[in-house]
């Protein structure tokens, strides 16, 4: 070979091992920065990676996102590799525990690594894998990985009124002041009215299922051995009762009502079941958006000293062997002593009680460092059956919906949207409490109630079939939906006070488009139709955008207007949306 093909030859390789690192870098690159939580975040896409390169992907509960968003940032820069010499890359997505359970089970998500906020999950999910192939999911015990303690978030005035950080706080307090007509004023302040109370929902919240499993234990009078005879005793139920039937907001992650709390202030709720780290990052990252710091408040008794488990789901079918090496590797780094010390910074408890604490867990930020596991004894994690009563009795006892769904049938929807709306919409039916009631509200040029609120489990088969039914035609008389559907729930409301029947009232509304008939203005809806202040029990409004040509600027002032939620969605998402509305409801 002449020098001159050497030469040539050598500068091709070069060039090719440049393009290379590049092309490893820019990989690298795009995994650390791809985690985007959307309404459908529970079933993460994993990233192609090049060749000689295992990627590790990890399903993981909001409350540690951003703790392990660092140590993840750490690991990937710091050049792991597994025993055969391959470069280890982590890949997070951050989940909703039941939403990421389920879609597990579907196989809609397929992570390496999964990490639920508590063991009751991965209890379920081990259950559900040996009906499969007679095996739990992972093959080894899940380890936790942090501490993020459940309790009470309230307004640091109130809670300072019942005596924190000192006297104990039970759930007996909290239901009495639910349910105590004299409200506030049976603790000197009546001009504070009456308590005002929320919690994610069980069935769909780490956060509510814990919290519902704390309040169960401390009504119960046990710290361990709870039977479902105990959660069905009328002790119990009677105290859910009370409890729910003075709860004024539901939902689907513990963040989203301490939102409402820092935007509508002291007058809406006055506490809200939620971990401790959410609780502390609101009060320094949102402190200039509060009344008042909030604070929180560890259950007298015992508590959920929630403790993420770490899984490796090797039992799984698309995980193998270099993969779950791997995902061994990063479990060990995650339980290190600097990674627990960050854990700290993040708002988090580490797992070793060697390591001190200190800010931003302190007094001044709202939250008492001197308790621990020792001093608010651990509740043991609620099992398959536990979980399973809980959420039934939940379901029993808590306080019934009203729902108006009114839905934009004008000729913008044609096609794959009003397809996609008639299944969804139908599928949210099948959901509902048979008790809660349920009307259907459709809207193009003119404004049609097709059916007004009444009992699901009366209507629902009929409601369906016409929903089944629904086609598109003509403008979009969005404002006039508005007002017509805010008094019908209104008229709704009244009836049910005079029969002093205490209910949640919401209307969904799903539109695509803008207002193209102009019968009522924009400014005649704002100024008329809607509340002038969003109350705690009030109508609340659940736009969906659907699509790109949604007004979404106007339909996040009639959700804001109403501390409703706005959602976007698309023909993929709709179905989620609807279950993210389900509990919020």
């Amino acid at each position: 070979m002449s020098r001159t093909r050497i030469v040539f030859a050598i500068i091709i390789l070069v060039t090719l091992v440049a393009i290379g690192a590049i092309v490893l870098v820019q990989a690298i690159n795009n995994l650390n920065d791809g985690n985007v939580i959307t309404d459908s975040g529970d079933t993460p896409a994993a990233t192609a990676v090049p060749e000689g390169t295992v990627l590790v992907t990890l399903a993981s509960s909001n409350t540690k996102q951003n703790w392990l968003d660092q140590v993840v940032d750490n690991f990937n820069a710091a050049g792991k590799t597994t025993s055969s010499g391959q470069a280890i890359v982590v890949e997070v997505s951050h989940v909703t525990s039941g939403g990421s359970l389920n879609a597990i089970l579907d196989g809609t998500s397929q992570p390496i690594a999964w990490s639920p906020g508590d063991q009751s999950w991965v209890d379920q999910a081990n259950d559900a894998w040996r009906q499969r192939i007679n095996k739990p999911i992972a093959s080894e015990s899940c380890q936790p990985t942090i501490y993020a303690p459940l309790g009470f978030a309230m307004w640091r005035p109130m809670a300072e009124q019942l005596g924190w950080p000192d006297t104990p706080i039970s759930w007996d307090t909290i239901v009495a002041l639910a349910s105590d007509p004299e409200g506030w004023a049976s603790y000197g302040r009546p001009e504070w009215g009456q308590f005002s109370f929320g919690h994610s929902h069980p069935a769909y919240a780490n956060s509510g299922l814990l919290a519902m499993t704390s309040f169960v234990y401390g009504i119960a009078g046990k710290t361990d051995n709870l039977t479902p005879a105990d959660i069905y005793s009328d002790k119990v139920q009677t105290a859910m009762q009370e409890l729910e039937q003075n709860t004024s907001r539901y939902g689907r992650q513990a963040p989203a009502l301490l939102d409402l709390m820092a935007r509508q202030g002291t007058s809406y709720l006055h506490a809200a079941a939620a971990p401790e780290s959410d609780v502390l990052r609101f009060n320094i990252e949102r402190g200039d958006e509060l009344t008042f710091p909030l604070v929180f408040i560890f259950p007298a008794g015992g508590t959920i000293w929630a403790d993420h488990p770490y899984c490796i789901l090797d039992n799984a079918d698309w995980v193998d062997d270099d993969e779950a090496e791997a995902a061994a590797i990063f479990r060990d780094y995650l339980l290190a002593r600097d990674q627990q010390e960050l854990a700290i910074d993040n708002f988090l408890r580490p797992l070793d009680t060697s390591i001190p604490l200190r800010a931003p867990l302190s007094l001044e930020n709202g939250t008492d460092p001197r308790v621990s596991p020792a001093t608010v004894p651990p509740l043991p994690s609620p099992n398959a059956d536990i979980s399973a009563a809980i959420i039934d009795i939940f379901t029993i006892n808590k306080r019934k919906a009203t729902m108006l769904l009114v839905i934009d049938v004008s000729g913008s929807m044609e096609g794959e949207k009003i397809r996609t709306a008639r299944a969804a919409t139908a599928e949210f039916l099948s959901r509902l409490d048979a008790n809660d009631e349920v009307g259907i509200m459709i809207f193009s040029d003119i404004v049609t109630l097709m059916e007004p609120p009444a009992r699901v489990g009366d209507v629902v088969e009929g409601l369906t079939q016409r929903v089944n039914g629904l086609l598109a035609s003509g403008n979009t008389a969005l404002y006039e939906a508005v007002c017509q559907a805010v008094e019908t729930i209104e008229k709704t409301q009244e009836d049910d006070i005079a029969t002093g029947e205490s209910r949640l009232y919401g209307i969904i509304l799903l539109s695509d488009g803008e207002d193209t008939v102009g019968y009522v203005t924009e400014n005649q809806m704002l100024a008329t139709c809607l509340p002038s202040n969003a109350e705690a029990d009030g109508i609340k409004i659940f736009p969906i955008a659907f699509g790109a040509d949604a007004d979404e600027a106007i339909l996040q002032r009639i959700a804001d207007a109403t501390s409703g939620h706005m959602f976007t969605a698309d023909p993929q998402s709709i179905s989620n949306v609807y279950l993210s509305i389900s509990a919020e409801q």
